[in-house]
């Protein structure tokens, strides 16, 4: 496994990856145990993640930078990340919106925000997978693993609110 510390305008960004994927991007300050290692390897994953949060906090459309991802969670949790991976660059969307996008086909569906909040609450890959995008239903903010402070920087910087990088 491969270790690299990003320095970013909220603080070290950790990210590991393991052959040719990346496995986790988080704030190191965020997860007890996860240390970023002296020795900075730059693994081809982690060179492309590097390139998306350079544009990312350039204030630049960073999707164009293809992170090979590895998503090591369940399949329930793949599908919702694959929604909130969706959610474009200074938009928004609500746990319910997602319950709706996984039902849309079901006859009945059910109001699966508290399932999907779960899911998006282990979003192994912050930023890339954008699930500081995902708010409450009247678009108060919620938990996120970075902080609630992260969060609102993080949104209030896809609206042209702080001056780019």
């Amino acid at each position: 496994m491969a270790y690299y510390g990003y320095e970013s305008p909220l603080g070290t960004i950790g990210m590991t990856s393991k052959g040719d994927y990346l496995t986790s991007l988080y704030f190191v300050d965020q997860k007890a145990g996860q240390e970023i290692v002296e020795a900075r390897q730059l693994t081809r994953p982690i060179k492309a993640a590097i390139q998306w949060l350079d544009l990312y906090f350039a204030g630049e459309n960073p999707n164009e930078i293809v992170v090979p991802l590895d998503l090591a969670v369940t399949n329930f949790r793949q599908r919702v990340l694959a929604v909130v991976a969706q959610v474009p660059y200074g938009k928004r969307i609500s746990y319910g919106d997602i319950s709706q996008t996984l039902q849309a086909d079901v006859p009945e569906p059910k109001n699966l925000s508290q399932a999907v909040g779960g899911a998006v609450g282990h979003n192994p890959i912050l930023l890339i997978v954008p699930c500081h995008r995902i708010v409450g239903s009247d678009g108060s903010l919620t938990g996120y693993a970075g902080g609630l402070a992260r969060k609102q920087w993080l949104l209030d910087f896809e609206m042209g609110k702080y001056e780019r990088l």
